[in-house]
């Protein structure tokens, strides 16, 4: 636009159009042009574009592309594959380029057109989203959890290491405890974990866990059309939004606590914020949703997996994939599971045996080394290579503990110690620890002072120890003096 300028106001001036063109190192008709317009005019195509190649086969192209609406997005055809069956079937002797160009404008033609909605207070659409995140140092995928409610636009994040049906539940469970209501209806995709199967007359089959779920809150659900993300638009621009504004740069968080923490306070910031075409800020618009939404329920929905299992030989108990410990006294039992985002819990009627920090690994095994050392303590031999044992992180005073008991007691001693390491079966690690320190400073190098001092711990009593009772203590050996040894004295003194 300025060089058009420039060349109206050179010949205004008295420059003519010749001199112009050779000035400004354009042609004599783009001057007489800009002379005769006083803005550019722009290219107007006066006749329809004609492809003297391709005319003769836009028909065939169609047919194709307009069959390809019924078919599975992954087995339609590609401007390469056109080209080639053309090429092939029908003797077309153009080239690649006008049929890439011509499926391009074929698929922006019949784009599909959407209306604008209004969408009521109190209903939600609900989503999971994918970005990479650093969680305790390892760089890992991260599957947040994304509530949306269209009216106010207000948001709900969560973040998990894996989309499984529990971190579903889970999600919800933590969303309606950040709004303190529940959605009248919440809009989904046909997501594996939630709907199990579509009949063929369009209804669902919905998820054990998902059903429950939604009969605990009274929720209707809804659903959108399959392969048509369009239908819940909302929370489509919601995981675009949160992946954009929450997960650049990757977040980088000791635990998925603290990450989870920090996206409910990105969430909450969000409600100060006033969106295009609105007048109001988006906490203003929350109060109508809020108001038109159903009250939490007296006790929240148990977000965990129910299954069944049998403890194995080596005490282990399977849970997709993972085996988890369990003590060796139950071996070989019927026993239940509840599967959590976060932990497995295992039990045996109505006791609770176990309790892991949950595995999302293929075939890993998850110890809890106190529940094999009832057993090693009998098979005293497979002690030194026990794997439940392998990395097993205990501070610095067992170590020395150990030593000194097979140094002076050889199997009886390393026995002694599976039995101090068994005092962790029923007392916490600081009041063994404490104990341990204890007899080592005192020397008492036995299963029972030590059990002994973490007694006296317990129940806020001085430790007695008896020599007799713990012969490992050291002695205090007193010597008795002869009266030989006082001549010295006197030989001294006389002289």
């Amino acid at each position: 636009m300025d060089l058009y300028r420039k060349v109206r106001l050179a010949c205004a001036e008295g420059m003519s159009q010749r001199e112009a063109a050779r000035h400004f190192g354009i042609s004599r008709d783009s001057v007489r042009k800009m002379l005769a317009f006083s803005i550019p005019p722009g290219y107007r195509r006066q006749s329809p574009i004609r492809r003297p190649k391709l005319d003769g086969f836009t028909g065939v192209i169609d047919q194709w592309l307009s069959e390809d609406r019924d078919r599975p997005r992954k087995q339609r055809h590609t401007a390469k594959r056109i080209f080639e069956r053309l090429r092939d079937e029908h003797g077309f002797a153009g080239g690649y380029t006008i049929i890439k160009d011509y499926v391009r404008e074929h698929g922006r033609r019949h784009r599909e057109m959407f209306v604008p909605l209004e969408h009521a207070p109190g209903h939600a659409q609900a989503d999971f989203g994918e970005a990479v995140v650093m969680i305790g140092g390892v760089e890992q995928k991260a599957h947040f959890f994304a509530l949306d409610l269209p009216h106010s636009d207000a948001c709900f994040i969560r973040a998990y290491p894996a989309a499984t049906a529990e971190a579903w539940m889970d999600g919800h469970v933590h969303a309606f405890v950040f709004f303190g209501a529940v959605p009248l209806s919440i809009l989904y995709d046909n997501d594996r974990c939630l709907v199990a199967k579509i009949e063929p007359d369009g209804t669902r089959r919905r998820a054990r866990l998902f059903s429950e779920m939604l009969s605990h809150y009274v929720i209707r659900d809804r659903y959108g059309r399959p392969g048509k993300g369009n239908d819940k638009g909302g929370v489509e621009g919601l995981v675009g939004y949160s992946r954009r504004n929450f997960m650049v740069p990757i977040p980088n968080f000791p635990t998925w606590d603290t990450f989870n923490d920090w996206l409910e306070e990105q969430c909450r910031k969000r409600q100060a914020d006033k969106l295009r075409g609105h007048t109001e800020m988006i906490g203003e618009r929350l109060q109508r949703d809020l108001e038109a939404m159903a009250p939490l329920p007296a006790a929240p929905f148990e977000a965990c997996d129910q299954a069944s299992g049998r403890v194995s030989s080596l005490a282990l108990v399977r849970y997709k994939t993972n085996d988890y410990s369990v003590p060796v006294a139950y071996g070989h039992r019927d026993v239940w599971i509840r599967a959590y985002v976060d932990r497995i819990v295992i039990g045996c009627a109505a006791e609770v045996i176990a309790r892991h920090q949950r595995s999302y690994d293929r075939e890993d095994m998850v110890f809890d080394p106190i529940h094999y050392l009832p057993l090693i303590e009998k098979k005293i031999n497979a002690f030194e290579q026990a794997a439940p044992l392998a990395g097993w992180e205990l501070p610095k005073a067992f170590a020395t503990l150990q030593r000194l008991m097979e140094a002076r007691l050889l199997k009886t001693g390393r026995r002694e110690y599976v039995q101090v390491l068994r005092l962790l079966e029923s007392f916490e690690m600081e009041e063994v620890h404490a104990a341990v320190r204890t007899a080592l400073q005192m020397g008492a190098i036995s299963f029972d002072a030590v059990k002994h001092l973490v007694l006296c711990r317990v129940e806020r009593r001085p430790p007695r120890l008896d020599l007799d009772v713990y012969p490992y203590l050291p002695r205090a050996k007193v010597a008795t003096t002869s009266p030989a040894s006082y001549l010295c004295l006197t030989a001294g003194a006389s002289t």
